[in-house]
Protein backbone atom coordinates (compact mmCIF):
# COMPACT_ATOMS: atom_id res chain seq x y z
CA UNK A 1 0.00 0.00 0.00
CA UNK A 2 2.86 2.12 0.60
CA UNK A 3 4.58 1.82 -2.53
CA UNK A 4 1.04 2.21 -4.17
CA UNK A 5 0.54 5.94 -2.66
CA UNK A 6 4.84 6.65 -3.74
CA UNK A 7 3.52 6.30 -7.04
CA UNK A 8 -0.12 7.41 -7.03
CA UNK A 9 0.23 11.12 -5.41
CA UNK A 10 0.14 14.66 -6.01
CA UNK A 11 3.48 14.45 -7.50
CA UNK A 12 2.58 11.94 -10.13
CA UNK A 13 -0.07 14.77 -11.16
CA UNK A 14 2.27 17.58 -11.18
CA UNK A 15 4.56 15.47 -13.59
CA UNK A 16 1.38 14.57 -16.01
CA UNK A 17 0.99 18.45 -16.13
CA UNK A 18 4.35 19.11 -17.26
CA UNK A 19 5.20 15.98 -19.29
CA UNK A 20 1.74 16.72 -21.67
CA UNK A 21 2.83 19.68 -22.55
CA UNK A 22 4.70 19.58 -25.64
CA UNK A 23 2.25 17.09 -27.04
CA UNK A 24 -0.55 19.52 -26.01
CA UNK A 25 1.09 22.39 -27.84
CA UNK A 26 1.69 20.45 -30.82
CA UNK A 27 -1.71 18.62 -31.15
CA UNK A 28 -3.37 22.10 -30.58
CA UNK A 29 -1.04 22.82 -34.16
CA UNK A 30 -2.45 20.00 -36.02
CA UNK A 31 -6.05 20.75 -34.54
CA UNK A 32 -5.76 24.03 -36.37
CA UNK A 33 -4.02 22.76 -39.18
CA UNK A 34 -5.88 19.80 -39.77
CA UNK A 35 -9.34 22.23 -39.06
CA UNK A 36 -7.97 24.03 -42.58
CA UNK A 37 -7.57 21.31 -44.50
CA UNK A 38 -4.20 20.89 -44.33
CA UNK A 39 -2.86 16.97 -43.03
CA UNK A 40 0.59 17.90 -40.90
CA UNK A 41 2.46 14.89 -39.67
CA UNK A 42 5.42 17.55 -39.69
CA UNK A 43 5.05 17.73 -36.02
CA UNK A 44 8.14 15.77 -35.08
CA UNK A 45 10.26 17.60 -37.07
CA UNK A 46 9.03 21.26 -36.62
CA UNK A 47 9.54 20.29 -32.66
CA UNK A 48 12.84 19.23 -33.45
CA UNK A 49 13.94 23.05 -35.32
CA UNK A 50 12.26 24.33 -32.47
CA UNK A 51 13.93 22.26 -29.95
CA UNK A 52 17.35 22.93 -31.44
CA UNK A 53 16.95 26.59 -32.05
CA UNK A 54 15.84 27.24 -29.19
CA UNK A 55 18.80 25.69 -27.39
CA UNK A 56 21.07 27.64 -29.80
CA UNK A 57 19.89 31.03 -29.05
CA UNK A 58 19.64 30.66 -25.73
CA UNK A 59 23.30 29.24 -25.74
CA UNK A 60 24.63 32.07 -27.25
CA UNK A 61 22.75 34.60 -25.40
CA UNK A 62 22.41 33.50 -22.31
CA UNK A 63 19.05 34.58 -21.87
CA UNK A 64 16.38 31.35 -22.32
CA UNK A 65 13.77 33.70 -22.92
CA UNK A 66 15.24 34.80 -26.13
CA UNK A 67 15.80 31.06 -27.21
CA UNK A 68 12.12 30.33 -26.48
CA UNK A 69 11.18 33.35 -29.07
CA UNK A 70 14.04 31.40 -31.54
CA UNK A 71 12.63 28.22 -31.02
CA UNK A 72 9.32 29.41 -32.08
CA UNK A 73 10.62 31.65 -35.24
CA UNK A 74 12.24 28.59 -36.31
CA UNK A 75 9.29 26.25 -36.15
CA UNK A 76 7.03 28.33 -38.02
CA UNK A 77 9.71 29.52 -40.96
CA UNK A 78 10.02 26.03 -40.86
CA UNK A 79 6.70 25.43 -41.50
CA UNK A 80 6.58 27.17 -44.38
CA UNK A 81 8.24 24.17 -46.42
CA UNK A 82 5.08 22.45 -45.91
CA UNK A 83 2.77 25.18 -46.76
CA UNK A 84 4.76 25.98 -49.56
CA UNK A 85 4.87 21.94 -50.93
CA UNK A 86 0.82 21.46 -49.69
CA UNK A 87 -0.88 24.72 -50.95
CA UNK A 88 1.16 26.40 -53.55
CA UNK A 89 2.61 22.77 -55.30
CA UNK A 90 -0.05 20.75 -53.97
CA UNK A 91 2.06 17.54 -52.89
CA UNK A 92 0.74 14.67 -51.27
CA UNK A 93 0.51 15.94 -47.72
CA UNK A 94 1.92 12.85 -46.12
CA UNK A 95 4.82 12.54 -48.51
CA UNK A 96 5.27 16.44 -47.30
CA UNK A 97 5.22 15.62 -43.78
CA UNK A 98 7.14 12.72 -44.12
CA UNK A 99 10.04 14.40 -46.04
CA UNK A 100 9.99 17.37 -43.83
CA UNK A 101 10.64 14.79 -40.69
CA UNK A 102 13.41 13.41 -42.21
CA UNK A 103 15.32 16.66 -43.43
CA UNK A 104 14.56 18.39 -39.42
CA UNK A 105 16.36 15.06 -38.48
CA UNK A 106 19.14 15.48 -40.54
CA UNK A 107 19.74 19.18 -40.34
CA UNK A 108 19.69 19.45 -36.63
CA UNK A 109 22.06 16.46 -36.61
CA UNK A 110 24.38 18.97 -38.94
CA UNK A 111 24.11 22.00 -37.30
CA UNK A 112 24.57 20.37 -33.62
CA UNK A 113 27.91 19.32 -34.81
CA UNK A 114 28.84 22.79 -36.80
CA UNK A 115 27.57 24.65 -33.80
CA UNK A 116 29.10 22.84 -30.67
CA UNK A 117 31.33 20.53 -32.79
CA UNK A 118 29.98 17.33 -31.76
CA UNK A 119 27.40 14.90 -32.07
CA UNK A 120 24.63 13.58 -30.15
CA UNK A 121 24.08 16.75 -27.46
CA UNK A 122 25.07 19.80 -27.64
CA UNK A 123 26.49 22.48 -24.43
CA UNK A 124 24.59 22.53 -21.48
CA UNK A 125 22.50 26.52 -21.55
CA UNK A 126 23.78 29.09 -18.80
CA UNK A 127 20.48 29.26 -17.54
CA UNK A 128 17.37 26.99 -18.04
CA UNK A 129 14.07 28.11 -18.20
CA UNK A 130 13.15 25.37 -15.23
CA UNK A 131 14.80 27.56 -12.50
CA UNK A 132 11.87 30.24 -13.58
CA UNK A 133 8.91 27.82 -12.04
CA UNK A 134 6.33 30.02 -10.34
CA UNK A 135 3.59 29.59 -7.93
CA UNK A 136 0.96 31.46 -8.43
CA UNK A 137 -0.03 33.40 -4.97
CA UNK A 138 -3.27 32.43 -3.68
CA UNK A 139 -4.17 29.92 -6.21
CA UNK A 140 -1.31 28.01 -5.52
CA UNK A 141 -2.11 27.37 -1.89
CA UNK A 142 -5.16 25.43 -3.13
CA UNK A 143 -5.16 21.79 -1.59
CA UNK A 144 -3.58 19.07 -4.41
CA UNK A 145 -5.14 21.49 -7.65
CA UNK A 146 -2.76 24.44 -6.48
CA UNK A 147 0.30 22.35 -6.59
CA UNK A 148 -0.86 20.37 -9.61
CA UNK A 149 -1.88 23.64 -11.94
CA UNK A 150 -0.60 26.69 -10.52
CA UNK A 151 3.18 25.57 -9.26
CA UNK A 152 4.60 25.11 -12.96
CA UNK A 153 7.16 26.47 -15.15
CA UNK A 154 6.82 28.99 -17.46
CA UNK A 155 5.56 27.46 -21.02
CA UNK A 156 3.18 25.08 -19.15
CA UNK A 157 1.20 28.67 -18.17
CA UNK A 158 1.71 29.50 -21.65
CA UNK A 159 -0.09 26.17 -22.97
CA UNK A 160 -3.02 26.69 -20.58
CA UNK A 161 -3.45 30.57 -21.90
CA UNK A 162 -3.03 28.59 -25.92
CA UNK A 163 -5.55 25.96 -25.18
CA UNK A 164 -8.12 29.24 -24.17
CA UNK A 165 -6.92 31.48 -27.12
CA UNK A 166 -7.58 28.84 -30.02
CA UNK A 167 -10.75 27.59 -28.21
CA UNK A 168 -12.19 31.20 -28.56
CA UNK A 169 -10.42 31.87 -31.69
CA UNK A 170 -11.93 28.68 -33.41
CA UNK A 171 -15.02 29.03 -32.20
CA UNK A 172 -15.78 32.50 -31.94
CA UNK A 173 -13.16 34.43 -34.08
CA UNK A 174 -14.39 35.28 -37.89
CA UNK A 175 -10.87 33.99 -38.72
CA UNK A 176 -11.24 31.14 -36.99
CA UNK A 177 -14.63 30.38 -38.72
CA UNK A 178 -12.72 31.00 -42.29
CA UNK A 179 -10.06 28.13 -41.20
CA UNK A 180 -12.95 25.50 -40.18
CA UNK A 181 -14.01 26.45 -43.53
CA UNK A 182 -11.69 25.75 -44.87
CA UNK A 183 -11.56 22.32 -43.78
CA UNK A 184 -14.95 21.30 -44.30
CA UNK A 185 -15.79 23.48 -47.69
CA UNK A 186 -12.96 25.70 -49.01
CA UNK A 187 -14.90 25.96 -52.26
CA UNK A 188 -17.73 28.06 -50.38
CA UNK A 189 -14.89 29.99 -48.28
CA UNK A 190 -13.60 30.99 -51.90
CA UNK A 191 -16.60 31.85 -53.56
CA UNK A 192 -17.24 34.24 -50.54
CA UNK A 193 -14.10 36.08 -51.60
CA UNK A 194 -11.96 34.19 -48.61
CA UNK A 195 -8.54 33.24 -50.58
CA UNK A 196 -7.95 29.49 -49.18
CA UNK A 197 -4.60 29.50 -49.83
CA UNK A 198 -3.94 32.21 -46.94
CA UNK A 199 -6.41 30.48 -44.45
CA UNK A 200 -4.22 27.37 -45.19
CA UNK A 201 -1.15 29.19 -45.30
CA UNK A 202 -1.85 31.01 -41.88
CA UNK A 203 -3.34 27.26 -40.42
CA UNK A 204 -0.08 25.58 -41.24
CA UNK A 205 2.79 28.53 -40.11
CA UNK A 206 0.41 28.31 -36.76
CA UNK A 207 0.89 24.60 -36.50
CA UNK A 208 4.62 25.52 -37.07
CA UNK A 209 4.91 28.12 -34.01
CA UNK A 210 3.41 25.80 -31.38
CA UNK A 211 5.13 22.98 -32.39
CA UNK A 212 8.27 25.22 -31.90
CA UNK A 213 7.13 26.10 -28.42
CA UNK A 214 6.82 22.42 -28.07
CA UNK A 215 10.21 21.97 -28.71
CA UNK A 216 11.49 24.57 -26.93
CA UNK A 217 10.37 23.02 -23.93
CA UNK A 218 11.97 20.05 -24.70
CA UNK A 219 15.46 21.61 -24.98
CA UNK A 220 15.43 24.62 -22.51
CA UNK A 221 12.59 24.20 -19.92
CA UNK A 222 12.37 20.13 -19.73
CA UNK A 223 16.28 19.87 -19.80
CA UNK A 224 19.28 22.19 -20.45
CA UNK A 225 20.68 20.70 -23.88
CA UNK A 226 19.78 19.55 -27.13
CA UNK A 227 19.71 16.43 -27.71
CA UNK A 228 19.58 14.31 -31.45
CA UNK A 229 16.37 13.12 -32.04
CA UNK A 230 15.14 14.47 -28.33
CA UNK A 231 11.30 14.92 -29.58
CA UNK A 232 10.84 10.56 -29.09
CA UNK A 233 7.89 10.33 -30.89
CA UNK A 234 5.69 13.16 -28.85
CA UNK A 235 5.23 14.94 -32.68
CA UNK A 236 3.02 11.41 -33.88
CA UNK A 237 1.67 11.29 -30.12
CA UNK A 238 0.14 14.43 -30.93
CA UNK A 239 -1.29 13.93 -34.10
CA UNK A 240 -3.18 10.81 -32.01
CA UNK A 241 -3.76 13.63 -29.32
CA UNK A 242 -5.28 15.54 -31.95
CA UNK A 243 -7.77 12.76 -33.52
CA UNK A 244 -8.58 11.14 -30.35
CA UNK A 245 -9.90 14.69 -28.84
CA UNK A 246 -11.92 14.85 -31.70
CA UNK A 247 -10.03 18.10 -33.66
CA UNK A 248 -10.54 20.26 -30.77
CA UNK A 249 -7.93 22.04 -28.85
CA UNK A 250 -9.84 20.67 -25.30
CA UNK A 251 -9.92 17.39 -26.58
CA UNK A 252 -6.71 17.39 -27.37
CA UNK A 253 -5.54 19.05 -24.17
CA UNK A 254 -7.83 16.14 -22.42
CA UNK A 255 -6.05 13.32 -24.78
CA UNK A 256 -2.75 14.81 -24.07
CA UNK A 257 -3.48 14.64 -20.15
CA UNK A 258 -3.57 10.79 -21.23
CA UNK A 259 -0.45 10.77 -22.73
CA UNK A 260 1.45 12.74 -20.32
CA UNK A 261 -0.14 10.29 -17.51
CA UNK A 262 1.12 7.27 -19.10
CA UNK A 263 5.06 8.76 -19.33
CA UNK A 264 4.54 10.26 -15.60
CA UNK A 265 3.66 6.85 -14.62
CA UNK A 266 6.10 4.71 -16.04
CA UNK A 267 9.06 7.50 -14.51
CA UNK A 268 7.37 6.65 -11.57
CA UNK A 269 6.95 3.23 -11.53
CA UNK A 270 10.52 2.78 -12.51
CA UNK A 271 11.86 5.01 -9.66
CA UNK A 272 9.47 2.90 -6.96
CA UNK A 273 10.30 -0.29 -8.63
CA UNK A 274 6.96 -1.58 -7.41
CA UNK A 275 6.92 -4.40 -10.40
CA UNK A 276 10.53 -5.56 -11.40
CA UNK A 277 10.34 -5.82 -15.02
CA UNK A 278 12.70 -4.27 -17.23
CA UNK A 279 12.84 -1.25 -17.70
CA UNK A 280 12.11 -0.65 -21.96
CA UNK A 281 8.98 -1.87 -20.54
CA UNK A 282 8.12 1.12 -18.77
CA UNK A 283 9.37 3.03 -21.84
CA UNK A 284 7.06 1.14 -24.45
CA UNK A 285 3.39 2.50 -21.93
CA UNK A 286 3.13 6.35 -23.92
CA UNK A 287 3.10 4.28 -27.12
CA UNK A 288 0.93 1.65 -26.60
CA UNK A 289 -1.49 4.17 -24.64
CA UNK A 290 -1.13 5.88 -28.25
CA UNK A 291 -2.13 2.38 -30.06
CA UNK A 292 -5.03 2.10 -27.73
CA UNK A 293 -6.48 5.67 -27.56
CA UNK A 294 -6.44 5.86 -31.92
CA UNK A 295 -8.23 2.40 -31.93
CA UNK A 296 -10.49 3.69 -29.10
CA UNK A 297 -11.26 6.86 -30.50
CA UNK A 298 -10.46 7.20 -34.61
CA UNK A 299 -14.16 5.87 -35.19
CA UNK A 300 -15.73 8.19 -32.73
CA UNK A 301 -14.04 11.21 -34.36
CA UNK A 302 -15.00 12.95 -37.25
CA UNK A 303 -12.37 14.64 -39.49
CA UNK A 304 -13.46 17.46 -41.59
CA UNK A 305 -14.22 16.61 -44.70
CA UNK A 306 -11.56 18.39 -46.65
CA UNK A 307 -8.83 17.29 -44.62
CA UNK A 308 -6.25 16.29 -46.97
CA UNK A 309 -7.95 16.46 -50.27
CA UNK A 310 -5.61 18.92 -53.04
CA UNK A 311 -8.13 22.01 -53.42
CA UNK A 312 -7.47 24.17 -56.75
CA UNK A 313 -10.20 26.90 -57.79
CA UNK A 314 -10.15 25.79 -61.62
CA UNK A 315 -10.75 22.20 -60.82
CA UNK A 316 -13.59 23.00 -58.38
CA UNK A 317 -15.08 25.19 -60.74
CA UNK A 318 -15.14 22.97 -63.67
Amino acid sequence: MNEFFAIFNVELLHSTIRLSTPITLAAIGATICERAGIVNIAMEGLMLIGAFAATFFAYVTGNPWIGLIGGVIAGGLFSLLHAYATVTLHMDHVVSGAVLNILALGLTSYLLILAFGRSGTSDPIPVSLAEYEYAIPLLSGIPVIGQVLFHQRPIVYISFILIIFFTLFLYRAKKGLHIRASGEHPLALETIGVSVTRIRYLAVVISGLTSGLAGAFLSIENSNVFTQGMTGGRGFIALAANISGGWNPIGSFLAALFFGFTEALQYRMQAVKLIDLPSEIFVMFPYIATVIAVAGFVRKSRPPKAVGLDFRIEKEAN
